[in-house]
């Protein structure tokens, strides 16, 4: 049996949601890897709607062991209240469902304030496109060997010598920031009181995950974001704090990386982005605003409107090599019904250079220039297809030539928000 790893293989918001919800019905132990709140998923149910940010996909499903592992970076007030608001749609939560790492790394209002008046004070392309919910901040206090990790939480002395530490960078910079210190006392009385409520879900992931794997069963590792947001990998500096390729997945879990049998990419049939940074294939004309409207690209966790463009199949493929991509499952094909003509970036020119993958430099990415060849649409309905039969031959041309372009094949196939509106061409859990 395959161990699957799900990573977004372009700006994010690529459907993960559906996608993993459809693996994970068939998954034994399901675990979120890196990211935070920030991330937001979208499930649909037998009609009813589920909006996760912390919690991983599995847990609207029964019987399932979902994991929150050391590579995410917690807040624990918005876990409880998303635990509150999914028991109120009448879905069990327990010690025994769910696991939070003992060395899960956490958000505390300290950041987001932070982050928030960082973003504030910068100008122009100095903005980074921050969500303001206190990611990047938890993550440096990580890598400054300052954070406070769920285990903090059972010992108060180590606890308050953990704030104290924690306080002496944050005061400092906060000073500089022209903001008020913050009240330790407040902020202790806050963390010992959600302590009681998390501290029961509390384990050592890492023995959890490994006893899993040993008795074989099935793990589906669930990423956030999208590769090329990743922290080394994607459009720096206009990237979120953590690593979001493949590779991550063992590490925030605490498995080697023997544990990953099969990578799968999920793309979208065109190109979004939310935030700032550069977007070689964006659109600012009608076909941009019809991707947008049709696709309702707005944000599940921000609500803000996502920029759109032509598929790039140059980023996808650059995505693919760092992830490892084994097969990609393709999200959205219906979005693109009715267009007469679409376009596929194939390259780059920048000044009088053609490229074959997007340059490193952030000033080079921002003038590079899209190469496309243009391919007729179709007229028919994708919608609700479920075999290679019910999409037009279009369609089917289009699908080919991403493959082709991206050095990938198509695993997965997705025509509509619902679950069951899914072609299956490679089963990545029996690879």
């Amino acid at each position: 049996m395959a161990n699957v790893v799900v990573v977004g293989a372009q700006w994010g918001d690529e459907g993960k949601g559906k996608i993993v919800d459809w693996l994970s019905e068939r998954a034994d132990v399901i675990a979120r890897f890196q990211g935070g709140h920030n991330a937001g998923h979208t499930l649909v149910i037998d009609g009813k709607v589920y909006k996760l940010h912390a919690l991983p996909s599995g847990v609207v499903r029964g019987g399932k062991l979902s994991v929150i592992g050391n590579g995410v970076v917690l807040d624990p007030w918005h876990l409880m209240e998303e635990i509150a608001t999914l028991r109120g749609q009448g879905v069990e939560i327990t010690p025994e469902t769910l696991v939070v790492a003992e060395n899960t790394p956490l958000i505390l209002p300290l950041h987001g304030e932070l982050d928030r008046a960082r973003e504030a004070a910068a100008t122009g392309n100095v903005k980074i496109g921050t969500t303001g919910r206190g990611i990047g901040p938890a993550y440096e206090d990580k890598v400054g060997r300052r954070a406070i990790r769920v285990a903090d939480l059972a010992d108060a002395a180590t606890l308050e010598a953990r704030v104290d530490r924690a306080l002496l960078h944050h005061d400092a910079l906060r000073r500089g920031l022209g903001m008020e210190p913050v009240d330790r006392e407040d902020l202790l009385a806050r963390l010992r009181a959600v302590a009681a409520d998390l501290l029961p879900f509390a384990g050592p992931v890492w023995r959890r995950m490994d006893e899993a794997r040993r008795a074989g069963r099935r793990i589906l590792f669930e990423g956030a974001q999208g590769a090329l947001l990743d922290i080394d990998f994607g459009t720096y500096p206009y990237v979120t704090s953590s690593n979001v390729i493949a590779g991550q997945a063992a590490t925030g879990v605490g498995l080697g990386p023997g544990a990953i049998d099969f990578v799968l990419g999920i793309v979208k049939a065109y190109t979004t982005r939310v935030g700032e940074g550069p977007f070689p294939t964006e659109l600012h004309d009608a076909d941009g605003e019809r991707l947008g409207t049709r696709g309702h690209e707005f944000g599940t966790t921000t609500g803000r409107k996502r920029r759109c463009g032509w598929f790039d199949a140059t980023l996808v493929r650059q995505t693919c090599a760092t992830s490892g991509v084994d097969g990609i499952a393709l999200t959205k094909l219906d979005v693109l019904d009715g267009f007469e003509r679409l376009r596929i970036c194939t390259g780059y020119r920048l000044g009088d250079q053609t490229l074959d993958h997007l340059p490193t430099a952030a000033e080079a990415q921002a003038r590079c220039e899209p190469i496309y060849e243009e391919m007729e649409g179709w007229s028919e309905s994708t919608e609700g297809a479920r075999s290679w039969a019910d999409l037009p031959g279009g369609a089917i041309k289009y699908v080919r030539r991403i493959e082709e372009l991206v050095r990938c094949p198509v695993a997965l196939l997705s025509t509509s928000p619902e679950r069951e509106d899914t072609i299956l061409v490679r089963d990545p859990f029996e690879d």
